[in-house]
């Protein structure tokens, strides 16, 4: 189901690109957008790669090394992540963006890899952060999630005074944790797995993570539901957008998959109690989200497009209950 023609046949709601001027950005492409409403200012950050990524959706033009490609420039074969941190208008337009300096705290990278991935706004406590996975500080590619610190000076210029490494739970020797979803109202602490459900908290004190809850699992018909969104408080319930992949052979025998997305619903426990059906935003196989905020009547969901386009989706919130529901 491609869930943006859905929105906008039965008026529930419109979408909008989100652009930077090209002479701005280091390489060819963002996606991945994150949203956060602070107190009515709505904030963005965007992804910007060092490649474009090619795919062949209906397989018709398969490359012989499969239907997937990531476009590089020929002196630069990493695949290299910075961030442009952004202020909407009322109408969701960008009205201010500031890339994000890392300078005080980049070391040269270890791995392919390079920068914070996929990452999502936060304030806890009153310190807004980034949290995403970063690959690029061993040199085979461990990833774990981090908590990139900013501050915004003079309204406008956004730095990163501070970072942080999260271990997995004990005993930490997993090889890649990535995509956990930050709970927006329980400070450090992330939705690892969705169902089962784990919930864990990372201690900045101790410099460690536990689990502090794990709810049974629950027969919904999904395969692998995977991170996505932040999880806001809804009325008295958790909602959070989250994706699953399905992986398979092209027909040439090399590796391909399909993203779906779908809607999760969970009680103050954090028992999972609904799942949305499956969808699509624009019906490519290859589509993420890490955005999801409440902007008055309207759930704002940022995603990004085959890694080469980003997008805010403004829907009402009555129809993703119904959704939710189906």
């Amino acid at each position: 189901m491609e869930i943006v023609k859905k929105i906008i046949q039965e008026n529930k709601g419109f979408i909008k690109p989100l652009l930077i001027p090209a002479e701005y950005m280091i390489g060819p492409s963002i996606s991945n957008p994150s949203i956060f409403n602070f107190n009515g200012i709505i904030l963005v950050n965007l992804r910007n790669l060092n490649y474009i990524l090619y795919h062949s959706e209906k397989n018709l033009h398969e490359h012989i090394w499969g239907p997937l490609l990531y476009v590089h420039p020929e002196d630069d074969q990493t695949l290299t992540t910075h961030n442009i941190f952004c202020e909407l208008t009322d109408d969701l337009s960008i009205k201010k963006y500031s890339r994000i300096d890392t300078s005080k705290l980049d070391v040269e990278p270890i791995w392919e890899f390079v920068g914070l991935e996929d990452g999502r706004i936060v304030i806890w406590e009153n310190k807004l952060f980034l949290t995403g996975v970063r690959r690029d500080t061993t040199p085979n590619g461990i990833g774990r999630m981090e908590l990139s610190q900013l501050s915004i000076e003079d309204g406008h210029h956004v730095k990163e005074i501070h970072r942080e490494r999260i271990p997995a739970p004990s005993p930490d020797t997993t090889y890649c944790e990535k995509n956990w979803m930050p709970i927006l109202d329980r400070p450090y602490h992330f939705v690892k797995w969705t169902n089962p459900t784990e919930v864990v908290k990372y201690c900045p004190e101790s410099k460690t993570t536990e689990t502090v809850s794990l709810t049974p699992y629950q027969n919904f018909n999904t395969s692998d539901l995977r991170g996505g969104s932040q999880v806001i408080r809804y009325q008295d319930k958790y909602l959070a957008v989250l994706h699953e992949v399905a992986l398979y052979s092209s027909p040439l025998k090399k590796k391909d998959g399909s993203y779906f997305h779908s809607f999760c619903l969970w009680d103050e426990n954090f028992n999972l109690i609904k799942v949305s059906p499956r969808f699509n935003f624009l019906g490519a196989k290859i589509e993420f989200t890490c955005g999801l905020c409440e902007k008055n009547d309207d759930f704002l969901i940022t995603f990004g497009f085959q890694d080469n386009a980003a997008f805010v989706l403004s829907v009402k919130k009555d129809f993703i209950m119904d959704f939710i529901h189906e």
